[in-house]
């Protein structure tokens, strides 16, 4: 069984230079101007797979951008593992606060930095060279499918619409999917729920025109003010969200749970200190720990409106813009939250603006169980590769398309994902640690080796 790490070992640099030419496809799912960079992507995916000893690969359309299909049948009788990844990445913007230019991969202090270097091309990609190393070394135990789609940074809007189409196609026993992160570099970790979520853009409209500040401040309403003002309004004194209807499906989760969700390792000053403020503010009654996994969050992701260029100019703004996003647990309808949140904001907004509120995406919550044949073999997996048994935590993150897998396909999935909070995923300076490449490219062969055995 040494021939999978003596692989690994032999094929380091040449792993590393192809993950290196992904990372370079500029492939931003949510900028039209780079939509020839998503083919690109989806192409080198397959160029890839095929290189691996894929039987087939081929890039597939949707009614957006195309998924990449690719599969290996070592026999009829053999379980099937849906890999599931994405190649699209988020914008790189601020590019002033990158310390090397996002799209050209640069090592340091033994970290891999670029857009996507975690989320999600050196995390997808360690699957595609775990595949490659079972293969090269005969040792490919089971029937693999894999699906790297390009949407997923904008909610995968076209894929619950692919996998009704090609059911057949991606039939299979479970999905293994490298899309989330760690405790710490030397805990290893599977992620065993995700929150659902429910994504806006809100417009207010105030006057036909941008205003002199002076002549009309104070007799017209600000479009800036009002928003922020309902804004605030939607969470209270408690941080609890204050949309009528809002927790009426939220499960809660029992004591004994959330004691052994806590008692997973976390250092609050280290939390704190990685992210440079002073204090956390949450939901009262919950730890950090229940705040991000097992409650649900709102939260304003960008707001805009009125001037902001050099110097000053007296305007009071035409108009405001805010997207906010909120993440949601288990037993919440995400589809149901979106109209409440829709009713309430126009309901509370006065009659001084007008209110525009489009939903843009979101997904359901997702849990997975210990006892699944398929977490069994992770576990193993883990503890052959880190020594020691991975613990399992709830993610506050969200992967819309993880719902979308069992209540279409049927099939559950496991998240044993790689990342780390100091990745800096979404943010400039994104990063992923060379180590932990290679180590997951093993822990996925090994992966394979232990599903195997359950069958």
């Amino acid at each position: 069984m040494e021939k999978i790490s003596n692989y690994i070992e032999k094929n380091r640099e040449r792993f590393l230079n192809e993950l290196f030419e992904l990372i370079r496809i500029p492939s931003i799912s949510t900028q039209s101007e780079h939509k020839n960079d998503m083919r690109r992507a989806a192409e080198q995916y397959k160029k890839f797979l095929l290189q691996a000893g894929a039987d087939k690969a081929e890039v597939m359309p949707t009614a957006g951008n195309p998924v990449v299909y690719a599969e290996k049948i070592v026999g009829s009788s053999k379980p099937t593992v849906l890999i599931y990844g994405h190649y699209d990445v988020m914008p790189a913007d601020p590019l002033e606060l990158w310390k090397s230019p996002p799209f050209e991969p640069e090592i340091r202090d033994g970290k891999i930095y670029a857009r996507g270097a975690d989320d999600d091309k050196g995390q997808g990609f360690m699957h595609v060279k775990a595949f490659e190393t079972l293969i090269r070394t005969n040792m490919l135990p089971v029937n693999v499918k894999f699906m790297i789609e390009g949407e997923e940074e904008i909610g995968s809007v076209s894929l619950e619409g692919f996998c009704q189409t090609h059911k057949e196609l991606l039939k299979s026993d479970i999905v293994l999917v490298s899309d989330t992160g760690m405790i710490a570099s030397d805990i290893p970790t599977i992620t065993v729920g995700l929150r659902g979520l429910a994504y806006w853009q809100v417009e207010v409209t105030g006057p036909d025109r941008d205003l002199h500040s002076g002549l009309y401040g104070g007799a017209v309403a600000n479009p800036v003010n009002v928003l922020s003002k309902l804004i605030a309004s939607m969470t209270d004194e408690n941080n609890h969200i204050a949309i009528p209807g809002f927790y009426d499906d939220v499960l809660n989760v029992s004591e004994k749970e959330r004691e052994l969700m806590n008692s997973a390792p976390f250092d609050e000053e280290e939390y704190k200190k990685s992210i440079n403020v002073e204090e956390l503010q949450g939901e009262k009654g919950y730890t950090t720990t229940e705040r991000t996994g097992i409650r649900p969050s709102f939260d304003v992701c960008g707001i805009w409106g009125g001037y902001s260029g050099e110097g000053a100019k007296t305007i009071l703004p035409s108009k405001a813009t805010a997207k906010i996003s909120s993440r949601l647990v288990p037993n919440q309808d995400y589809r149901k939250i979106a109209q409440l949140f829709e009713s309430y904001f126009k309901e509370i907004a006065p009659k001084s603006v007008k209110v525009n509120v489009k939903y843009l995406h979101g997904g359901q919550a997702y849990v997975c169980p210990i006892n699944l044949p398929a977490y069994k073999a992770a576990e193993k997996a883990f503890q052959k590769v880190y020594g020691k048994l991975p613990i399992p935590k709830r993610s506050g993150g969200s992967i819309p398309v993880i719902s979308t897998f069992e209540n279409v396909l049927g099939v559950k999935s496991i998240l044993i994902g790689f990342g780390l909070d100091s990745d800096s995923i979404h943010s400039p300076n994104e990063n992923y640690p060379v180590s932990h490449f290679y180590k997951g490219i093993e822990t996925i062969a090994w992966f394979y080796q232990y599903f195997a055995e359950k069958f």
